[in-house]
Order: C-alpha cells, then sequence, then structure tokens
C-alpha cells in the first residue's frame, strides 16, 4: 500500500484536486511511511525537493484522524524570513483539510497574537517558543498537552550550536508539559552527518529512528562550446 492510500480520504482529495498532484515524490513517499508509523525521523531532500510536504502532510494525516486539544503539531524554523515564507503554504495545507495554523514570532504585531490561541498547527522559531513557555498570557499546560510532533526545519544549522543547545532545552521543556512521546522529525539539506542529527534531536525519545535520504538520479549535464573569433 501506497503512503498516499493510507492518507484521509479528503487529505488524498484535496492533494489531487486542490493541488493538482497526480503522484507523491520519493522522499514524500518514505518519509510519509516512516512517520505514520510513529518513528521519528531526518529527512533529506535538495531546496525544492519536496522534503517540507514529507513531513506536513503524514502530520496533518495525523490530526485528522485525532483532533488534537490545543497544539499537535509544531513547525520550528531558525529564521522568520523562513517562517513568513512556509506560512502561506502551510497555511493552505493546513485549510484545506479543516484545520488552522497560527505563526508565532517577534515580527506578528500583539494585538494579532491576542486575538486567539494557538491552533493546530503552530509555526515559530526557537526563541518565540521560549517567550511562549515563559509568558503568563498563555496557559502552555493546556495548550500543549497533546502535542504530537515536532517539525524542525534546517535541522543541520542547529545541530551542535548553541543555539541548538538552547531549541533542545526548550523541546525538553515541552515534553514534560504532554502525555505524549512527542514525534520528532528533522528537515534538511543533503549533510554527511544525518545518523549525528537524528540522534541529536531525539535523544530523550523513545521511539525508533530512521534516516530518509532516497537515492537521486543522475544529474542533467550540459556542455556549451564558446567560439570567439581571435583574428
Amino acid at each position: 500500500m501506497s503512503v498516499f492510500a493510507r492518507f484521509p480520504p479528503r487529505l488524498q482529495q484535496a492533494i489531487g484536486s486542490r493541488l493538482g498532484w497526480t503522484s507523491l515524490r520519493t522522499v514524500q513517499e518514505i518519509a510519509g511511511e516512516a512517520i505514520l508509523d510513529g518513528k521519528n525521523a531526518i529527512v533529506l531532500a535538495p531546496t525544492a525537493g519536496g522534503k517540507t510536504e514529507a513531513a506536513i502532510f503524514p502530520a496533518l494525516a495525523n490530526l485528522m484522524e485525532r483532533e488534537p486539544e490545543g497544539v499537535g503539531v509544531l513547525y520550528i524554523a531558525p529564521l522568520k524570513a523562513l517562517l513568513n515564507n512556509q506560512e502561506e503554504r502551510l497555511g493552505t495545507y493546513a485549510e484545506m483539510v479543516g484545520l488552522r495554523r497560527f505563526v508565532w514570532h517577534g515580527d506578528v504585531a500583539d494585538n494579532d497574537k491576542a486575538k486567539k490561541e494557538p491552533t493546530e498547527l503552530l509555526l515559530t522559531t526557537p526563541e518565540s517558543l521560549e517567550v511562549m513557555l515563559v509568558s503568563s498570557r498563555f496557559p502552555v499546560g493546556r495548550i500543549f498537552k497533546d502535542l504530537r510532533l515536532v517539525v524542525v526545519d534546517e535541522v543541520h544549522a542547529m545541530a551542535g550550536t548553541d543555539r541548538g543547545a538552547h531549541l533542545a532545552s526548550v523541546l525538553e521543556r515541552l515534553a514534560v508539559l504532554t502525555t505524549n512521546d512527542v514525534q520528532r522529525v528533522g528537515l534538511s539539506a543533503t549533510v554527511g552527518n544525518p545518523e549525528y542529527l537524528l540522534g541529536w534531536l531525539t535523544v530523550s525519545s523513545g521511539r525508533d529512528g530512521v534516516v530518509v535520504n532516497p537515492p537521486r538520479g543522475p544529474m542533467k549535464r550540459e556542455i556549451h562550446v564558446d567560439l570567439f573569433d581571435t583574428t
């Protein structure tokens, strides 16, 4: 059975009719299978290689099967600019299956933050997440009590750094707020140490882990010959 067939019918229909997709990419099939099976994962793919959808589609499938009480999926990116770029796309994916997304970072106006609590899919940065955890405005015990999955984009830029150590600390603080063994998925460009990234991201998790790094076909090469008249 393909991973697409394991998605709820509404998600299947949205991918086909709303997005116009006729198939999933290899990385999306392999990652989707691992995530639906409850595994932690590091997903490797080049830029525009489909790794965001490889994580988000099965994450949405999980939320559709059983709606969370509060935030169910947390998407963390190292840069506000990356969040801004992803906001519309991830918002579209959530909206097309009847779910909501909420963006929280320093550039979001306070009055917008105050309008509503974080929803099923929360997009934020490590620093903004910590602000949320220490803010008296948010009942974090209730908001995160059913947190199920954390997606860390550009995980290779975080692991082994001071900022990465801060993120790891914040994730451990989140882990004690929920009754779930929070599933962790890291998205990365091709790197030489994916097993290290997997261990760093999932150190306290009891779930099995896998590196998703599908083989890539041979790249097309073009040779250009320029002739110059030197006479």
